[in-house]
Parts: structure tokens; C-alpha cells; sequence
């Protein structure tokens, strides 16, 4: 089953009244094409955009190191494809030990989130609700619109996930107390 979660925005559109669409689809349309001759201007423009295929045959080629200390101590990242902190898409994965908690953050765009091995539970909002927590199962998918607070945590099982993104992405927590890195 598929999930789908209203944001703010997405709910203020629900409820706008149907004399408002058509100013509002024309809108849309105009941003669209404004939007897309940027991003093939933008094509053009890069020539460091990426020209060549990438693999990751299996789960023994990904190549770990310690994350950064904006991450709990003991979590892995290997950067499949991309720079999360420079402009354009990435690929990222984080070996998350058992008992991790990542405190209530956002980052500034979208990500999404796939659950590749173990177990990892999610909880939406300024405040980590262990009750409220969403389980996820291996192949388990996430997308969260930029600037969405949420945390993550592993219980008696490690996880393993890849997010995916456009960077410069970035981790800011809720609550700047929560930060590892102040910590270290």
C-alpha cells in the first residue's frame, strides 16, 4: 500500500474554492514553462552534469565511511552518486546501527528514502513520538517535501537506507541541542 500524506500546501489547494482553478492552472502552466526552459537552459550550462552511467552491482561494492557529525555517532555513509552539499541530484546510503535515534529535522529540499535492509521507524513533526512512529520493512519508500520535520530510529535492528535528493541538501534539526556535532 501506498501512502500519501497532504502537506500544508497541498491541503490550501484542496479547499480553494473551483472559481479559483483556472487562474490558478494557468499559473501552474506558466511557472511549468518557466521552470522548464531553466532546467534545459541550466542542462546546458553545466557541462560537469553527470555523462556517464553509474552501478552499484551489490551491497558488498558500496564503500562506508564514518558520516558527518551532524549524524549520531556510529552511522555510515557511502555517497553513491552526487554531492549532497553542491547543486544537482545524489545518491546517498547510511548504515544506521540498532538504537540510533536522528532527532527531529528538516532538510532544505525534497528527499525520498528507501529502506534497502533492516528495520528503521519514522514519526513526522517538530517532536519525536515514539507512539506515533511508522514502522518500515525492507523496500519501504518515504518522500518528504523540503522542510518537513521528522526523525528517524532503528530499535534491536540496524538499518540500511538510501536517500535520494537535490542537493545542496543539508540537516538542520528542530531543535539545535539535538545536533551531534555540537556534542563531538
Amino acid at each position: 500500500m501506498i501512502n500519501v500524506v497532504r502537506t500544508t500546501a497541498a491541503a490550501h489547494l484542496a479547499n480553494l474554492p473551483r472559481a479559483a482553478l483556472p487562474g490558478l492552472k494557468q499559473a501552474v502552466r506558466l511557472s511549468a514553462l518557466g521552470l522548464a526552459a531553466g532546467l534545459s537552459t541550466a542542462a546546458i550550462a553545466d557541462p560537469s552534469a553527470h555523462k556517464q552511467m553509474i552501478t552499484v552491482k551489490d551491497a558488498a561494492a558500496v564503500q562506508w565511511k564514518p558520516a558527518p557529525a551532524a549524524l549520531p555517532k556510529g552511522i555510515e555513509i557511502s555517497v553513491i552518486m552526487g554531492d549532497p552539499d553542491k547543486p544537482g541530484p545524489f545518491a546517498l546510503r547510511l548504515r544506521i546501527p540498532p538504537s540510533t535515534v536522528i532527532a527531529p529535522h528538516t532538510h532544505a529540499t525534497d528527499e525520498t528514502v528507501t529502506l534497502l535492509d533492516g528495520a528503521l521507524v519514522h514519526d513526522m513533526g517538530e517532536k519525536m513520538v515514539e507512539s506515533r512512529g511508522e514502522p518500515f520493512g525492507q523496500g519501504g519508500f518515504l518522500y518528504l517535501p523540503a522542510l518537513m520535520p521528522h526523525s528517524l530510529w532503528t530499535r534491536d535492528q540496524p538499518a540500511v537506507i538510501q536517500v535520494n535528493g537535490t542537493g545542496p541538501f543539508g540537516l538542520n534539526y528542530v531543535n539545535p541541542a539535538d545536533d551531534p556535532s555540537k556534542a563531538r
